[in-house]
């Protein structure tokens, strides 16, 4: 059996076999986001493709694709009216072979300044706003990435391989603690017509043990209040797998466009969906860049594809079709990258925009060709 369906053999293996169990469905939410404004503008169709920090988000095996000896990556973004913020920040090095890659991936997706209202009413009735406290609510991930390239003389393209270890930490204030750990596969292959990709998010599953801690007057205050006191828990996230193909067509010598199509496959009961079973769910993404000179692009990209009530009407309960739209642009040089990224949070009938920015720093001049780059 060749190293390439060796590889496969053992990445679909896995997959399967984590596919079982009791899981939360939409546990750990944050991660699915997003990473970088390229991706985002893209509807998050980069799990072919990706060839920079971002990898070890969107696909692991990517990472091996850095164009130089070393990279930052950088993003913002504020969300509902400045109420979310998230934050990337990713820094890749290749190994002098080129054949290796590590990398290390910071995010956090944070509400920060909630008002803590529990002792605003004193014991006689009274107002006392001296007793708000604000606190923050905030998910962290840490991403450890390797990646590294395969060729065998059999084949005619290239292969990549990549796995993530991450750890996980979700706050609320004080109040609540939670710590979970989970691995990542990816794996892509390149033509030279197509590139196709595949990640394993959570493959090994991905546990979250949550903690809570409240003083004695707190636990009064809730109880008084008809609220629920938390206890000690946990939770799983299913894995997900995300397939992905993507070609280039070519302009010229100066332009080109490139178009790929990912689906995700998710494991944790029905999901409103472009198509869902009690088995698993698809969820299609599409993403175009435009490419000039390879310094300037144009990007759009749709996905989230959901069934919703036609607005207006709850009488007949009509159903149609909605999705997330997004769009941007980028410009590159030989070492900076600056993108930028016009995304719809709700859907393209009831739109709730936000701004994406991120910034791509290349560390040395030497810069390394794709496989099939002419």
């Amino acid at each position: 059996m060749s190293l390439k369906n060796q590889l496969l053999l053992i990445f679909f293996y896995l997959s399967i076999l984590s596919v079982r169990g009791q899981f939360r469905k939409y546990s750990n939410e944050f991660l699915n986001i997003g990473a970088g404004a390229r991706g985002l503008s893209m509807g998050g169709a980069q799990v072919a493709t990706v060839a920079d920090g971002t990898a070890g988000y969107w696909n692991p095996a990517g990472l091996i694709q850095i164009g130089n000896e070393a990279q930052f990556n950088l993003m913002h973004a504020s969300y509902f009216a400045g109420i979310g913020k998230y934050d990337y920040l990713s820094y890749a090095k290749r190994s002098e072979d080129k054949k290796h890659a590590l990398g290390f991936t910071a995010l956090r997706f944070a509400v920060d300044d909630i008002m803590n209202t529990l002792f605003l009413v004193e014991p006689d009735g009274s107002l006392n706003y001296n007793n708000i406290q604000a606190f923050s609510s905030a998910d962290y991930a840490f991403l450890l990435t390797y990646a590294r390239e395969l060729k065998t003389k059999s084949d005619e393209g290239y292969w990549r391989f990549g796995v993530n270890t991450k750890v996980i930490h979700r706050s609320v204030g004080k109040f609540a603690k939670a710590w979970g750990f989970g691995a990542d596969v990816g794996i892509q292959y390149e033509s030279e017509k197509w590139e196709w990709g595949i990640t394993a998010r959570d493959v090994t599953t991905t546990f979250n043990a949550w903690s809570f801690r409240f003083t004695e007057q707190e636990k009064e205050v809730l109880n008084l209040t008809n609220n629920e006191i938390p206890v000690r828990s946990s939770e799983l996230t299913a894995p997900r797998l995300v397939l992905g193909a993507a070609r280039r067509f070519n302009f010229g010598k100066s332009s080109s466009l490139l178009a790929e199509l990912n689906t995700d496959l998710t494991f944790d009961g029905k999901r409103n969906t472009l198509f869902r079973s009690d088995l698993f769910s698809i969820d299609p993404r599409l993403g175009l860049e435009l490419s000039v000179k390879n310094q300037f692009f144009l990007r759009v990209g749709v996905n989230n594809f959901q069934q919703a009530l036609a607005d207006g009407d709850t009488l007949n309960q009509k159903r149609v079709w909605i999705f997330q739209p997004g769009a941007g642009v980028g410009f590159k040089t030989q070492q900076v990258a600056i993108d930028y990224a016009f995304i719809n949070l709700a859907n393209q009938s009831n739109p709730l925009f936000t701004h994406v920015f991120s910034f791509r720093l290349d560390i040395k001049t030497g810069k390394r060709k794709r496989p099939f780059d002419q």
